[in-house]
């Protein structure tokens, strides 16, 4: 059974948090509420995240100091954070919000069509790194268990392990490809939600590229015996 994505929803007024529930519940992932900025961080201490929508207004800890925090933990500094603001902004108050760490800035009222696409982009983004980790650690596991092995049938275990690293590779330098050439398109003249969203990609693809690379029996520096990384 496929587990779902977490989604972080945090409003201090009750009917915004029901009306995001509304508009997301298509997606049919999990929700979680939190009423303010300190219920929010609370809930990112035990549970991981797809994404985050973040209201700006709060009383107390507003969403740009919530965001601060989050972005200095070591374990939250990665999860994309969407801004909802019913606030009249100028640039000057939109480029804090991408400063404070920010994927997307979203004035309210927005459409629902939109929000829940934007959202459901995150969601697939992290799915998919969930299974990209999920399999390279039973990789892992798997050519850790085939060291010294003598048992017939071993070698060719070893041989399909290895062979699942390198088509998992081949399938990640193919995103990479793509990650790129996003990037190249978007060039300076995008609009900043548009560049963060892919530098965001390209930093989790990144880590995904170190974590394939070191499962590779050239791991411990033999260049001779690492797995190609198809770039």
């Amino acid at each position: 059974m496929v587990q779902k994505a977490k989604i972080l929803l945090v409003d201090d007024r009750p009917e915004n948090l029901l009306a995001l529930e509304a508009i997301l519940s298509a997606l049919d992932q999990t929700l979680v509420r939190a009423s303010s900025g300190e219920e929010a961080l609370k809930a990112l201490l035990t549970d991981d995240f797809a994404v985050i929508l973040l209201d700006v207004q709060m009383p107390g800890m507003d969403g740009f100091e919530t965001a601060a925090h989050i972005k200095r933990r070591e374990r939250t500094r990665d999860i994309p954070i969407i801004f909802l603001t019913a606030i009249n902004h100028g640039p000057h108050h939109t480029f804090r919000g991408y400063a404070a760490g920010a994927v997307d800035y979203i004035s309210k009222p927005f459409d629902p069509w939109v929000l829940r696409a934007k959202v459901s982009v995150f969601v697939d983004l992290y799915m998919k790194n969930v299974q990209l980790r999920e399999q390279a650690s039973l990789l892992r596991l798997q050519l850790e268990g085939n060291g010294g092995d003598r048992r017939p049938g071993a070698d060719e275990e070893g041989d399909a392990a290895q062979g699942l690293l390198v088509e998992l590779s081949a399938r990640l330098a193919a995103v990479e490809e793509q990650a790129e050439a996003l990037t190249k398109q978007l060039g300076d003249s995008a609009d900043a939600a548009a560049v963060a969203t892919a530098a965001h990609l390209e930093r989790k693809l990144a880590g995904l590229r170190s974590a394939l690379d070191a499962l590779g029996p050239g791991a411990d520096g033999d260049p001779s015996t690492q797995v190609p990384s198809q770039n």
